[in-house]
């Protein structure tokens, strides 16, 4: 009997119809294994992955695959973005078992859940093998299979151990690995290493913020090339807006077409603040289009944002997104066919299956005459009307506290940094104004959201669908990425109930999840036991629990003036600095956290009875430094203690400069502040 009927998960509802018997993560299952002495069958994947549907239709919808998986084992479907906490411990046997990891995840477990042997994908062929070798090892060799086991368990157990060796995070290491990053830097396409290539969005915001402190010129080449690269490559939806997964090539032309909330999220914050320190032109358009995606795509109305669009449509990838000179011409006309095919390097050999091509920008439109510019839009408007006519990709709509979190924060930038740049004679002025409308909206949806539906009993649960909140607990990523963009919602809106939220979740974070020497665990204290408790300090897809709790503890510091946050923070980053010295392209997001506590971080309130409007916030936060705070609004306002005791001066709006506690004379003038902020 399949039991998946009732999941949450869009992707365990994939799998509802299958021959096989799956069940959901549960005890009963493993009970069930223990009931048969039988392995478990633990299958994991996403809703977005092209190659768990691979799989799937291979062997999961194949009635006589499905009678050897039923007949020999108890099966379990996990949805790894509703349960990191069981990706991480499997996803590490599987590393350590076989050198590299991806999804779909195979592994196969004693009924007390510990691995003995992991894989990916395998082919049907390879696959039923398999199935028949496992079960007649389980029979006939259990003595090795269990020491088997039990190996792979002190593997992975001293592969997630917390404690070890500490070090400060300091000026010379962060400055040795944006030279580390540089050395590994692709100097002709850019971004790090060969394919399959991936947005290195957490190690652009420290190269961004590395900039900023130092003047590296490097640093920030760097940061504009990859962006640039990116933007114009497949990679980048160059139509609609919003970037795929990653790149199968090295040089961004075919992508893997899933679109990820957390990259989108990433990046946008990239291009926001590249937008902002340069003032590019390309940065700016990316920008834009990234949060309309965002809000467009990606937003359930009344709710947060949804996980991902599909990879495949209809079985088929990239059936929505890729063209063919003679399909340009047919929706564009011969001449402005042609112009497109030039564009966007559509050819008759094809950059991706069957002859057609994925888009990519291939002249320099940006900084064009303006009726180029026109005819592209142009072009790029009737291009899109026909490919929605399309069959579209699917949604998994269900909203992951975390991924909603680097949203928000990601948005929350972007509205501040286009209430900076963006005039009324711009060319682009009201397509700005209406992104600007839908992602302002879409934001306040989410932070919502996760305020009044995520927030149960002062604990945090990872997901929801429909309004309805599921029953995994919220990990260590969670309680930061969410903490963090409350204390972005508190700069924004200068409302205290933001502040408050962001504290109490971090409470919990430093009660819960804290371990030995300023480590922390990826899981609660009171959370479900797994084979090992999982506690990754590294960067990957997403910012590590361990990062993203550090940036909002140095937030939350900040805009309190608490500094037990601002200690537990650097106790924190002391447990991740030697893997900083050693793996800067996996400490990405923890680099970024560190030049903002080099940089103080700032803290800046500016007491006006005009937040939106005063010149004096507009020059806080265009020239605010790596990882600054910036409050502003009427004085002792409650609910925000920067503004506490900053009265105006002289009866006119006055910005007071503090960095790491120590503060500076208020100042009423622009060139004072900016000044003070230099």
């Amino acid at each position: 009997m399949n039991r998946l009927a009732k999941a949450t998960s869009p992707y365990l509802l994939q799998h509802a119809d299958n021959p096989v018997d799956w069940w959901p993560w549960c005890d009963e299952a493993f009970a069930e294994a223990k009931r048969r002495d039988v392995p478990v069958l633990i299958s994991v994947g996403y809703a977005a992955c092209h190659w768990c549907h691979v799989m799937a239709h291979e062997s999961f919808e194949n009635e006589a695959v499905a009678r050897l998986m039923n007949d020999d084992f108890v099966c379990v479907k996990v949805d790894r973005e509703e349960r990191p906490d069981v990706d991480a411990v499997y996803m590490t046997a599987t590393q350590a078992m076989t050198g590299q990891g991806g999804w779909p995840m195979t592994v196969f477990a004693t009924p007390d859940g510990t691995p003995f042997f992991c894989g990916t994908y395998f082919p049907r062929a390879n696959f039923i093998r398999l199935l028949g070798s496992v079960a007649t090892a389980w029979r006939d060799q259990r003595e090795a299979v269990l020491r088997q086991g039990a190996a792979v368990v002190e593997a992975i157990g001293g592969a997630q151990a917390v404690g070890g060796v500490t070090a400060p995070l300091t000026a010379g290491l962060l400055d040795a690995a944006a030279s580390q990053l540089a050395r590994e830097y692709d100097e002709t396409n850019g971004g790090f290493g060969g394919a399959p290539k991936f947005p290195p969005h957490m190690n652009l915001l420290f190269l961004l913020r590395h900039h900023q402190r130092t003047g590296s010129a490097r640093s920030l080449e760097i940061v504009r090339h990859t962006c640039e690269a990116m933007a114009r490559g497949g990679l980048n939806d160059q139509l609609a807006g919003g970037f795929a997964r990653y790149s199968v090539d090295g040089h961004w032309t075919v992508p893997h077409f899933e679109k990820m909330l957390y990259d989108n999220a990433l990046l946008l914050r990239v291009y926001t603040q590249l937008w902002r320190l340069t003032g590019d032109g390309l940065a700016r358009r990316v920008a834009r289009d990234t949060a309309r995606f965002l809000a467009d795509e990606l937003h359930r109305a009344g709710e947060g944002f949804a996980s991902a669009l599909d990879a495949d449509t209809e079985g088929v990838e990239g059936l929505t997104y890729v063209w063919t000179p003679d399909q340009l011409v047919e929706v564009l006309g011969a001449d402005d066919g042609r112009f497109a095919a030039d564009l966007f390097e559509v050819t008759a050999e094809g950059t991706f299956e069957h002859g057609s091509s994925v888009l990519r920008l291939a002249r320099d439109v940006d900084d064009a005459d303006p009726a180029v510019r026109a005819r592209w839009q142009d072009v790029v408007g009737r291009l899109l009307a026909a490919r929605d006519t399309r069959p579209q990709p699917a949604r998994d709509d269900k909203v992951v506290a975390a991924w909603n979190g680097l949203a928000i924060t990601a948005i929350a930038e972007f509205q501040q940094v286009a209430a900076l740049l963006v005039s009324p004679d711009d060319e682009d002025a009201n397509l700005m104004d209406g992104v600007l409308i839908v992602s302002d909206g879409a934001m306040r949806d989410a932070a919502e959201h996760l305020a009044t539906v995520h927030v149960v009993d002062g604990r945090l649960r990872r997901v929801s669908r429909d309004k309805v909140v599921g029953e995994p607990a919220g990990v260590l990523e969670d309680y930061g990425c969410v903490a963090e963009a409350f204390c972005a919602m508190h700069q924004l809106t200068g409302e205290g109930r933001w502040l408050s939220l962001a504290g109490e979740l971090l409470d919990v974070a430093l009660a819960r999840f804290a371990g030995p020497d300023g480590a922390f665990y990826d899981t609660a204290d009171d959370a479900e036991r797994l084979v090992t408790r999982p506690a990754d300090p590294t960067d990957n897809a997403t910012p590590s629990g361990r990062s993203a709790i550090v940036a909002a503890l140095v937030a939350y510091a900040a805009l309190t003036g608490e500094t037990r946050y601002r200690e537990a923070a650097e106790q924190t980053l002391s447990t991740v600095a030697p893997i900083v010295d050693r793996h800067a392209r996996f400490t990405g997001y923890a680099a970024t956290v560190g030049e903002a506590l080099l940089s103080g971080p700032y803290e800046i309130a500016v007491a006006t009875g005009d937040p939106e409007g005063d010149p004096l916030v507009a020059a806080a936060r265009r020239h605010a430094p790596p990882g600054a705070v910036v409050v502003a609004g009427a004085p002792d306002q409650p609910g925000v203690p920067l503004l506490a005791g900053r009265p105006f001066v002289d009866g006119r709006p006055a910005a007071y400069v503090c960095r790491g506690f120590v503060c500076q004379r208020p100042v009423t003038s622009v060139e004072e502040l900016v000044a003070q902020l230099g």
